[in-house]
């Protein structure tokens, strides 16, 4: 598989590309706060990602008013705490976190190579091009799937059946790039290779437990692929 150059290489964003957890955390508190209650610890908001910042605002409430999840959902109080987070979160984006190593210019490698890029996130859309944008990553995607873009999220296999059938590329030929069991789960779903980050958000387990085809060090290990397959061709 090192020496196969992939049509299409699909990432996850949190966890993966950029390191967001702090800013993410920072919200949440700004939240907790403002309606009198204690901050959360940051390897509790580490342990909530995955399922998209609405959901870790659901289990942070829950956590606080010790209350299952579904209460919260069910509230009237919710609605505008949802909304005054989103502020809290829109306003705190880019301001804490980086790109992993060998992110940039592994995906500038890619892309010269001529290979299709998509990020496939749960995190809802607009903080997605925030996030993109601040990092200055927006340019080097062909297609960007959040949260909210489809009427479902990973798990479901539905954003990347859109891109591969976009993009006209063949299942055999397309890698999901991730850091937790979700993208894993979702990768097998959609019949096509998965390969994981150790240093992402996957709730707290190791990423081997989850059973990807590889788990690589950084992105530059898809750029080490591109070499490979150049060298053969040449030789």
């Amino acid at each position: 598989m090192d020496a196969r150059l992939f049509d299409m290489v699909l990432f996850d964003l949190d966890g993966t590309l950029v390191e967001t957890a702090p800013e993410i955390a920072d919200a949440v508190n700004d939240t907790l706060t403002g309606l009198g209650h204690a901050p959360v610890a940051q390897q509790q908001v580490d342990d909530w990602i995955g399922h998209g910042t609405r959901e870790l605002l659901i289990k942070a409430l829950a956590q606080a008013l010790g209350i299952a999840p579904a209460e919260v959902r069910a509230s009237d109080a919710f609605g505008p705490i949802e909304a005054e987070f989103g502020q809290h979160y829109q306003a705190r984006c880019g301001t804490r976190s980086h790109l992993y190593p060998k992110v940039r210019e592994s995906l500038e490698a890619l892309r010269a190579a001529g290979v299709k890029l998509a990020v496939v996130t749960n995190k809802e859309g607009r903080y997605t091009q925030t996030v993109l944008d601040v990092h200055g990553l927006t340019p080097l995607f062909h297609r960007v799937i959040s949260g909210d873009t489809l009427p479902v999220k990973k798990p479901d296999p539905a954003a990347i059946h859109d891109c591969l059938q976009r993009f006209g590329v063949a299942r055999e030929r397309a890698l999901f790039v991730g850091d937790s069991s979700i993208d894993v789960a979702t990768a097998r779903n959609a019949g096509i290779a998965v390969w994981a980050l150790p240093y992402g958000y996957n709730m707290g387990e190791p990423i081997e437990a989850c059973g990807p085809d590889r788990v690589i060090p950084d992105l530059s290990a898809l750029t080490t692929s591109l070499s490979l397959r150049a060298n053969a061709a040449s030789a």
